[in-house]
């Protein structure tokens, strides 16, 4: 735990966790726009001894590299057609006593408004809370310091979710979207009234 804690501090980074994690939850992490992600929060997660686990195929956790997979907390999930991936998922939480799994809402590394709702529809099912985990580049920080708890409101809580990242720096600014931009609303507007214009005058000649 020194050795990574030492490793964390030398690269320049810090941890501030304010509350403590439940023993299951969904932990929400993000920006995400960068391979680097991984490895800083795998860091962090070693250094402060933080179980945290993520889901993946389960032929990935019985390959060459299984023994790594699952020592970096992965756990081998069976796809069933017959099930969604958030009773999958959710049914995960049944299976184990402490259960963290981290997802990234972007579902992307490139830039992507719409983040993907599933994390919050497998807290919603398992009914368990959504730790926020930011990671901020500028700051070199990782912060654990807020809890959300699904009550099935999806439109105000993931505006809640998305006002908290507010003000976050990702590895990749540029790649991080919370909301769209009017630049490109009124970029996009006047390309179609150029075009219309344009229609409508060879009409008319």
């Amino acid at each position: 735990m020194w050795l990574e804690k030492k490793i964390f501090s030398l690269l320049g980074w810090r941890a501030d966790i304010k509350i403590e994690l439940p023993d299951k939850c969904v932990a929400c992490i993000a920006p995400h726009t960068s391979n680097w992600d991984f490895f800083y929060c795998v860091l962090f997660k070693e250094a402060y001894r933080i179980k945290v686990n993520f889901l993946i195929k389960e032929e990935w956790t019985k390959s060459v590299i299984g023994g790594l997979i699952r020592r970096l907390g992965g756990i081998g999930i069976r796809r069933d057609k017959s099930y969604s991936s958030t009773d999958i998922y959710a049914k995960a939480f049944d299976d184990n006593e402490i259960l963290r799994i981290a997802i990234t809402p972007e579902g992307t590394r490139k830039g992507n408004k719409d983040w993907k709702q599933g994390f919050y529809y497998i807290a919603l099912k398992a009914g368990v809370p959504i730790v926020l985990v930011s990671l901020d580049y500028k700051e070199k920080r990782i912060s654990i310091d807020r809890i959300i708890v699904p009550n099935g409101d999806i439109d105000t809580q993931m505006a809640e979710i998305k006002a908290y990242y507010k003000g976050v720096t990702a590895k990749y600014p540029d790649r991080f979207i919370l909301e769209q931009s009017y630049d490109v609303i009124c970029s996009a507007l006047l390309v179609i009234i150029l075009l219309l214009r344009k229609t409508f005058c060879s009409r008319s000649a």
